[in-house]
């Protein structure tokens, strides 16, 4: 019987662990196809509203690249956007889209955007 029970509790903490840190169902992939290229340009989107999503993106290397951030009602610290990598540091406005030029980027190159706090961040790879 105690067995049974502490099975049981130790399921449900599994689960709602799984649930909560949002693993679970749609939410378990983090990639995303969020890249198109127009008119020879790169365009990667990204929303900043409570983080960044998506949280990793595959971009292509050794190509003029635009990271597009939309905003949509954002009030979070992921308004306060920064890519050290860019030497980029903004403030989001609250809903629009902003517009980041990148050079183009070798293969292999990682490119990390994180709010001030640091608390939420998205990564793109360039292969």
């Amino acid at each position: 019987m105690k067995i049974t029970v502490a099975l049981i509790i130790g399921v449900a903490l599994i689960i709602g662990a799984v649930v909560l840190s949002g693993s679970w169902g749609a939410q378990s992939g983090t990639t995303e196809s969020n890249v198109s290229l127009i008119d020879g340009v790169q365009v990667i989107d990204v929303r900043a509203k409570g983080g960044y999503a998506p949280r990793e993106t595959v971009a292509r290397a050794d190509t003029p690249t635009v990271i597009r951030v939309r905003t949509s009602g954002t009030f979070d610290c992921s308004s306060a956007l920064v890519i050290p990598g860019l030497s980029y540091r903004a403030n989001l406005p609250p809903s629009g889209d902003t517009r980041i030029d990148v050079p183009p980027q070798k293969a292999g190159a990682t490119l990390r955007g994180v709010c001030a706090m640091g608390m939420y961040g998205f990564s793109i790879r360039f292969e």
